[in-house]
């Protein structure tokens, strides 16, 4: 199943760097994204990339590397 836009999502692997969403893309350290930070997605790119928005900024990540959270805050 595809991630929509608007989803929240976690990290399933931690990534050897980040590459920011900006018009002119930059390459940041992985340490910017914990492994258990939740982000948005914000956008849906070609070829399987979503652009991802984190606390410590937004980010292109392939969609394999990215898992739904489902945990259900609205939950008892």
């Amino acid at each position: 199943m595809e991630p929509a836009i608007g989803e929240q999502v976690r990290l399933n692997v931690p990534l050897p760097y980040l590459k920011t969403a900006d018009p002119m893309p930059m390459l940041r350290p992985p340490d910017l994204v914990s492994p258990d930070e939740l982000g948005e997605i914000v956008e849906l790119r070609a070829k399987g990339i979503a652009a991802v928005r984190f606390r410590h900024g937004t980010f292109l990540i392939p969609l394999d590397r990215l898992v739904v959270d489902t945990s259900d805050s609205d939950g008892v």
